[in-house]
């Protein structure tokens, strides 16, 4: 295939539709289509094909053409936009003022709730009535995880969240972050009471983001946008009452995804290890 008939594939890959010219001239569409597959993966990973169809052996960046970066910023835009974050970023951070360490943390949460924090400072009632509500979510959690594993037999949330809380514990213990200024404790919190936990990172949110996965790969979709949606009021709250940092409610986002992903790979690792030591004794 020449370089002319090459783009005219990638053409009519990238507009999804069949190119009738190609068809006429006899050129099969399984054909074109992984013709052009293959030579815009090479524009982006490895090498720019020229008409011979070799690849000259150095850097895809270095033979960029304007076509090409056009091509990269439209069908690649999310890494380019990325890009620009660690561009903007760097300028950041190269130009921040340290926080002093007479000074509380700078924490954009606690700022975004101000009116929040003052608001149940002022109402110990409404506070609360906001932490037994917080405490029957987690309750809620709690029960969905446990009933897939003891009622329906699916370990793979109750797997998850251990994996979850026992890196929170250790990562909580290795680094003991202050307690926020202005922290509101309830004795309706969860844990009940007032007493001692780890900032770094969110039981509250990983267990819900942990729950709520498990019930979008079985299709329960309201409950999972249910969870979800009381998981941002639960954020918002914690944030209020000064009850974790912002970074503590992203990481415990960050560990429900990765931690619910460990657990498939080990349930995926020991079905394999048990069909292997069935055939082992079949054979």
């Amino acid at each position: 295939m020449n370089g002319a008939t090459l783009t005219q594939c990638s053409s009519a890959v990238l507009h999804r539709r069949p190119s009738n010219k190609l068809a006429a001239n006899g050129v099969n569409g399984d054909s074109y289509y992984r013709a052009a597959t293959k030579g815009a993966v090479e524009i982006i990973g490895g090498k720019k094909m020229g008409n011979g169809g070799s690849g000259n052996g150095r850097a895809s960046f270095l033979s960029w053409t304007l076509q090409d970066a056009v091509y990269v910023a439209r069908h690649h835009w999310i890494p380019c936009v990325f890009a620009m974050g660690l561009l903007f970023f760097m300028g950041v951070e190269y130009t921040l003022r340290m926080v002093p360490d007479s000074s509380p943390p700078f924490d954009l949460g606690f700022i975004a709730t101000r009116p929040l924090h003052r608001l149940l400072s002022s109402s110990p009632q409404l506070n609360t009535l906001f932490a037994a509500l917080n405490t029957a979510f987690v309750g809620m959690q709690t029960a969905y995880i446990l009933w897939t594993w003891l009622i329906e037999g699916r370990p793979r949330a109750t797997i998850s969240a251990l994996f979850m809380f026992t890196f929170r514990g250790i990562l909580g213990y290795s680094t003991q972050l202050p307690l926020p200024q202005g922290f509101l404790g309830s004795g309706m919190d969860f844990p009940v009471g007032n007493v001692s936990f780890f900032l770094f990172y969110s039981g509250h949110v990983a267990g819900s983001v942990i729950a709520s996965l498990d019930m979008r790969r079985m299709h329960r979709w309201e409950m999972a946008w249910l969870f979800d949606v009381l998981n941002v009021l639960q954020a918002v709250r914690l944030l209020g009452t000064r009850g974790h940092y912002t970074i503590d409610l992203a990481v415990g986002v960050g560990a429900g995804i990765l931690f619910d992903s460990l657990a498939g790979k080990y349930e995926q690792s020991k079905s394999k290890m048990g069909s292997a030591a069935k055939e082992s004794l079949l054979s």
